[in-house]
Protein backbone atom coordinates (compact mmCIF):
# COMPACT_ATOMS: atom_id res chain seq x y z
CA UNK A 1 0.00 0.00 0.00
CA UNK A 2 0.95 3.29 -0.92
CA UNK A 3 -0.30 6.84 0.20
CA UNK A 4 -1.80 6.86 -3.54
CA UNK A 5 -3.83 3.91 -2.80
CA UNK A 6 -5.33 5.70 -0.07
CA UNK A 7 -4.74 7.68 3.54
CA UNK A 8 -2.38 5.13 4.99
CA UNK A 9 1.29 5.92 6.34
CA UNK A 10 3.72 3.51 7.79
CA UNK A 11 5.02 3.52 11.60
CA UNK A 12 7.96 5.49 10.04
CA UNK A 13 6.23 8.07 8.27
CA UNK A 14 3.57 8.40 11.16
CA UNK A 15 6.42 8.90 13.62
CA UNK A 16 7.76 11.42 11.18
CA UNK A 17 4.35 13.31 10.55
CA UNK A 18 3.78 13.71 14.14
CA UNK A 19 7.66 14.14 15.26
CA UNK A 20 8.08 11.56 17.43
CA UNK A 21 10.36 8.67 17.67
CA UNK A 22 9.19 5.74 16.91
CA UNK A 23 9.61 3.97 20.61
CA UNK A 24 6.90 6.49 21.13
CA UNK A 25 4.80 5.85 18.36
CA UNK A 26 4.38 2.19 19.06
CA UNK A 27 3.99 2.95 22.87
CA UNK A 28 0.65 5.43 21.86
CA UNK A 29 -0.27 2.68 19.81
CA UNK A 30 0.08 -0.04 22.49
CA UNK A 31 -1.37 2.05 25.11
CA UNK A 32 -4.79 2.91 22.88
CA UNK A 33 -3.99 6.04 22.13
CA UNK A 34 -3.48 5.83 18.23
CA UNK A 35 -5.53 3.23 16.29
CA UNK A 36 -3.26 1.29 14.15
CA UNK A 37 -3.74 -2.00 11.64
CA UNK A 38 -1.52 -4.86 11.51
CA UNK A 39 -1.52 -6.53 8.02
CA UNK A 40 0.69 -9.03 8.28
CA UNK A 41 4.34 -8.14 9.89
CA UNK A 42 3.32 -4.28 8.36
CA UNK A 43 1.89 -1.75 11.17
CA UNK A 44 0.07 0.99 9.41
CA UNK A 45 -1.55 4.26 10.24
CA UNK A 46 -4.73 5.77 8.91
CA UNK A 47 -3.57 9.42 8.00
CA UNK A 48 -7.47 11.01 9.18
CA UNK A 49 -6.80 9.14 12.67
CA UNK A 50 -3.65 10.61 13.27
CA UNK A 51 -5.20 13.89 12.24
CA UNK A 52 -8.06 13.38 14.77
CA UNK A 53 -5.24 12.56 17.36
CA UNK A 54 -3.53 15.74 16.75
CA UNK A 55 -6.56 17.48 17.13
CA UNK A 56 -7.59 15.56 20.36
CA UNK A 57 -3.75 16.42 21.85
CA UNK A 58 -4.88 20.42 21.10
CA UNK A 59 -3.87 21.97 24.31
CA UNK A 60 -6.62 24.46 26.15
CA UNK A 61 -5.68 27.93 27.65
CA UNK A 62 -4.91 27.32 31.27
CA UNK A 63 -3.94 23.82 30.96
CA UNK A 64 -0.49 24.56 31.78
CA UNK A 65 -0.41 26.90 34.50
CA UNK A 66 1.20 23.89 36.79
CA UNK A 67 4.31 24.16 34.41
CA UNK A 68 5.66 27.85 35.26
CA UNK A 69 5.79 29.10 38.35
CA UNK A 70 2.92 31.98 39.69
CA UNK A 71 4.37 35.60 40.32
CA UNK A 72 3.43 35.68 43.72
CA UNK A 73 4.83 32.35 44.84
CA UNK A 74 8.77 33.85 42.85
CA UNK A 75 7.94 37.38 44.87
CA UNK A 76 7.39 35.41 48.13
CA UNK A 77 10.59 33.44 47.48
CA UNK A 78 12.26 36.73 46.64
CA UNK A 79 11.23 38.13 49.94
CA UNK A 80 12.17 35.40 52.25
CA UNK A 81 15.85 34.88 50.25
CA UNK A 82 16.08 38.47 50.87
CA UNK A 83 15.32 38.98 54.69
CA UNK A 84 18.00 36.01 55.40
Amino acid sequence: MTQADGDWLSTKEAAAALGLIPRTLYRLIDEGQLPAYRFGRVIRLKQSEIDDFVAQSQITPGELEHLYPETATSTETEAATSDA
